[in-house]
């Protein structure tokens, strides 16, 4: 297990390049298994997850071919579906969120997809039914061993209809789309998620000769075709890790530029941060956060009431970026009520920030009301323990801000969302080191 060493207290300066899209990447790779034919992705992140993944279908027999940084070629024409009810599969399917999406891929072409129950962040209760009601409505039958918790689907061929989804998923909506691109005529999804990289896969599939319209809206339609064929995509810069500089910044009262942001594709982010009092520049495809000598103020509502962030369906404000809401809030002027819908038990690690001396009050697993110190008292150094990949990173803003030497164990969850956090971090200045 890794740790860093994080001493803080230092104001950063420069500008730092975010990595491509972890949560798009886990789409697109997947949906290299549609076709025979090849499929050059560029702007991969080199992260945990993402290496996990590439590994994963690399075993199933996709030929993966490395062309330089961030970028690879794919091929799936001998795909290996014995290695499903292999032991290994069991094992390695398991310890990946992601892997969830080769399901819709592989029956839409092979006739048949088994994931074990997946991993990923111990944020509550992530369910799968989103998924596997979609393909039942695509005419596949479902089992479940419960002994080992193990998935399956098949179908001769998938036929095409209308569904209203229960929650607007966007792994769900993706699995499904990928679904239905091969099946028999006309699918319709209703409440699909709409998100940049829901739309990404949808364009880079309808690149490959599938027939998708309504992209970016929550109604898709989808004409299924016989067969797809290769192309070449790249993939957007990570908004999450965007968001995650914008914090860092303002915490740490330092001006940094934030490179390539891909502005289109932010929608609440940079309004939820000015929201906070911080000032959000627009820089051609650039974020420039000036340096705030003076702290940052938080709003309130026109008739004086207190802010409330909340996250939502895109195109409202995402819900891994809370927890950096939340830290950040913690040095600004006044009070905001932070409220986490969608996961019970993302608010947990507020114990480790009270410990550094925030003033957060955990009103239930959903809420927490954050009073800001407006910088008059310093956050102080801890030793902490990372408990998922969003915790992680807020933990190491707040020690990058802190007074003294802070550790931060487990490390190998931000690791598994960042693309070598700490070599980029010291560029800028910041006083981090790796300890194995």
């Amino acid at each position: 297990m890794a740790t860093f060493k994080i001493e803080g207290g230092h104001q950063l300066k420069g500008e730092i390049t975010p990595q491509g899209a972890k949560n798009e990447a886990l789409q697109i790779l997947c949906a290299v298994l549609l076709t025979p034919e090849k499929v050059t992705i560029s702007n991969i992140p080199d992260i945990l997850d993402v290496n996990k993944l590439i590994n994963l279908l690399e075993n199933l027999g996709v030929k993966a071919r490395k062309n330089g940084k961030g970028s690879y070629t794919f091929q799936a024409d001998n795909v290996n579906l014995k290695y499903l009810e292999s032991p290994q599969f069991k094992e390695e399917g398991k310890g990946l969120r992601g892997s969830i999406m080769i399901v819709g891929p592989l029956l839409s072409r092979f006739g048949k997809g088994y994931i074990p129950k997946p991993g990923g962040d111990k944020i509550g209760r992530r369910r799968l039914d989103t998924h596997f009601e979609g393909f039942i409505n695509l005419g596949a039958k479902f089992r479940y061993n419960k002994d080992d918790h193990f998935y399956g689907v098949e179908a001769n061929r998938l036929k095409g209809t209308f569904m209203l989804l229960d929650e607007a998923s966007v792994t769900g909506t993706a699995n499904i789309v990928m679904a239905a691109v091969l099946a028999e005529g006309k699918t319709t999804i209703y409440n699909a998620a709409c998100e940049p990289y829901l739309q990404q896969l949808c364009k880079m599939l309808n690149r490959m000769d599938a027939n998708i319209t309504g992209i970016g809206s929550n109604m898709l339609h989808i004409e299924g075709v016989d067969s797809l064929k290769g192309t070449e995509h790249t993939m957007l810069p990570d908004m999450v890790e965007i968001g995650s500089w914008i914090g860092l910044a303002a915490m740490t009262r330092s001006e940094l530029t934030i490179k390539n942001v891909s502005w289109d594709n932010l929608g609440q982010i940079p309004n939820v941060f000015r929201k906070l009092g911080i000032t959000v520049e627009r820089k051609g495809n650039d974020i420039h956060i000036p340096e705030h000598k003076d702290g940052y103020e938080i709003q309130s509502y026109i008739d004086g009431s207190i802010l409330t962030i909340a996250d939502a369906p895109w195109p409202g404000f995402t819900p891994d970026l809370l927890s950096i809401i939340l830290v950040v809030a913690s040095q600004a002027r006044g009070s905001v009520l932070i409220h986490q819908k969608m996961f019970e038990s993302r608010l947990f690690f507020v114990d480790k920030l009270i410990d550094m001396g925030a003033k957060i009050i955990l009103c239930d697993p959903h809420r927490a009301t954050v009073i800001g110190h407006d910088f008059q008292s310093q956050l102080k150094a801890t030793t902490m323990t990372s408990p998922d990949i969003r915790a992680g990173i807020s933990l190491l803003i707040a020690a990058l801000s802190a007074d003294g030497t802070s550790t931060i164990h487990n490390i190998e969850q931000i690791d598994r969302g960042y693309e070598k956090i700490d070599e980029r971090l010291q560029a800028i200045g910041a006083k981090i080191i790796r300890v194995n």
